[in-house]
């Protein structure tokens, strides 16, 4: 399973049912690109397929809406 928590444009903000066991992170897909972001210290992950500039759009999208993402994550693993 993996809940969307948001779509923003193009982008659709998300995690993994079975991630738990990591620290808070969001998923960010756009078609076949996908990148993941650390949600404590907002600092990308990884990323596939995205280009530098997107990465920052979408950096700054994480950093706008890092409360709601985070608590999406401890509602959905209850932590």
């Amino acid at each position: 399973m993996s809940p969307t928590v948001k779509r923003v444009g193009p982008y659709r903000f998300f995690f993994y049912g079975n991630e738990g066991f990591e620290p808070p992170h969001i998923h960010v897909r756009r078609e076949r690109m996908l990148a993941k972001f650390w949600l404590g210290r907002i600092e990308l992950a990884s990323s596939t397929g995205f280009r530098p500039h997107e990465l920052f759009e979408i950096q700054r999208l994480v950093e706008g809406n890092a409360t709601e993402f985070e608590g999406a994550w401890h509602e959905f693993f209850g932590t």
